[in-house]
């Protein structure tokens, strides 16, 4: 059973354009997502689908340049590029990662996972309830699921949004769930504006001082126990309903 990371990426965001090739500590926000990634021991190969768009053309570029794997497919018609990808790497489990999640946890990823080793069609961390930090969502699925997704998804906002079908009807879906034990769900770690961006920069600064490289969502929350000010830098941004 090959396990695959599919990282959705695009240069069109509106509030924050070029967002995933922005640096942090050194590095680009999508190496960042990558590399966490890749660190998960349930991830079998990684790869990057990215739209067809001429304004895609730079990081299709710089992909190719990193060596990494990558598809192109429809810029809005995001489960379609999702479908090509499990094809192209012959998947038969999909992890889904966005590449504005550059402190995504390759630990809460492994989990929710092995829920979805449970007998599950689909599994993430933030439904029924999302209780982790906004910018920690992990979901994985099975190529089946993928499958039932695009036969049954007719309507653009299911085709952009890649798994909405699965929780907004859990009765056609056997879902499995990744819960957490204090609700930090009104922390916001994923990068859509400035602001956001700059608390991340400000996280992985302090990791870097500390020449500590790989912590995930337990080191950070003890960072901020100590600097709780980091969290009011992108206290008042809204995140984009689907």
């Amino acid at each position: 059973m090959k396990t695959v990371a599919i990282i959705q990426a695009r240069l069109g965001s509106q509030r924050l354009p070029g967002k995933v090739l922005r640096q942090i500590c050194g590095k680009s926000m999508i190496e960042r997502v990558y590399e966490r990634v890749l660190r998960c021991g349930r991830i079998d190969e990684v790869v990057i689908a990215i739209s067809d768009s001429a304004h895609d053309d730079l990081l299709a570029d710089y992909c190719d340049s990193k060596q990494w794997a990558f598809v192109r497919g429809s810029e809005h018609d995001v489960l379609s590029r999702f479908v090509l990808a499990a094809q192209f790497t012959q998947a038969d489990r999909i992890v889904r990662v966005t590449s504005d999640c550059p402190l995504a946890d390759p630990e809460i990823v492994g989990q929710v996972v092995d829920v979805l080793d449970g007998g599950m069609d689909y599994a993430c961390n933030f439904f029924p309830q999302r209780l982790y930090p906004r910018g920690l969502d992990a979901e994985a699925f099975t190529r089946e699921t993928l499958s039932r997704l695009d036969a049954q998804a007719k309507s653009p906002r299911y085709r952009e949004h890649v798994t909405l079908l699965a929780y907004e009807k859990p009765s056609e879906f056997k879902i499995g769930s990744v819960s957490n034990r204090m609700d930090h769900s009104h922390l916001r770690w994923t990068v859509d504006t400035e602001l956001d961006l700059e608390l991340v920069q400000t996280i992985y600064t302090h990791f870097s001082k500390l020449d500590q490289d790989l912590f995930g969502y337990s080191d950070v929350m003890r960072a901020l126990s100590h600097n709780w000010q980091w969290c009011q830098i992108n206290r008042e941004i809204k995140q984009k309903v689907a």
